[in-house]
């Protein structure tokens, strides 16, 4: 399956919606090419819902590292919602849940925003 992104924003907070796998050949660099062009908008509160996302692989782990750094060094935040167990465990494996935050419930997310 492909990966599809769609955005919507909440506030002053972009919310990407991800169906699919982030793993490379699978159209990752959607994900990627939808960060910039939000942070070239200047769109600086990024959240990115990997509610359906079932398998993220190391390429995936790289590009949502990157995404987040991206963000960080134009002065803003990526953060992630509603990660499957399957995502958690890899990203755990990794050490890279150490990296960003997470968050299972969106209004939650969405207040860490602020301030």
């Amino acid at each position: 399956m492909g990966l599809k992104v769609s955005t919507r924003k909440v506030a002053n907070v972009v919310i990407i919606d991800i169906k699919g796998d982030i793993a490379l050949g699978k159209h990752s660099g959607e994900l990627r090419d939808t960060v910039r062009e939000l942070l070239l908008d200047g769109h600086k509160r990024i959240l990115l819902n990997m509610e359906e996302v079932n398998y993220v692989d190391s390429s995936g782990l790289a590009e949502l590292v990157s995404s987040m750094t991206s963000a960080g060094s134009r002065g803003g935040a990526l953060k992630l919602l509603r990660i499957q167990k399957k995502v958690k465990e890899s990203m755990r494996h990794t050490r890279i849940d150490s990296v960003f935050q997470i968050f299972n419930d969106e209004s939650d997310a969405l207040r860490s925003f602020e301030g």
